[in-house]
């Protein structure tokens, strides 16, 4: 397949498909012309890319996936690993999905006298938010 076919199949841009090469992810098998060709596996080579991003693995942690080779080594520890921190994430966007929900009801005559979201103010403000996103998903009592 050529570039522009791979470009169109994919969805990804021949600039993007370059620069993939550039840095190792797929290979081309040769040209026709100046158009780079590839092999008919491709497409699924880039939608491992894809699921690659949007896990949010790194270029360089997929092409260290992905290998050289025809089959991908995926390395099952940096899966758990990954899907470790994506449990991180969810949990501290769920305390600010919640702790956001609280500030819209709450009751409280300004937001600045609701101990909740003052509460999220400060975790927000000391950094505490990005290293312990359980503290913010418990309720305080008023």
């Amino acid at each position: 397949m050529d570039i522009s076919t791979v470009a169109k199949r994919s969805g990804v841009p021949a600039s993007t498909l370059r620069y993939y090469e550039d840095k190792g992810l797929i290979q081309s098998v040769g040209r026709k012309g100046l158009q780079r060709l590839f092999a008919a596996n491709i497409l699924e080579r880039l939608a491992l890319i894809a699921l690659g991003r949007v896990a949010g693995f790194s270029l360089d942690e997929i092409s260290n996936i992905l290998g050289a080779g025809e089959n991908p080594d995926i390395d099952r520890e940096m899966l758990l690993t990954k899907a470790t921190e994506l449990d991180r994430t969810i949990q501290k966007l769920t305390a600010m999905r919640d702790g956001l929900q609280h500030a819209a009801a709450c009751t409280a005559p300004s937001h600045l006298e609701c101990p909740r979201f003052r509460r999220l103010m400060g975790l927000a403000a000391s950094g505490a938010i990005k290293g312990q996103p359980s503290n913010i998903a418990k309720p305080i009592s008023r």
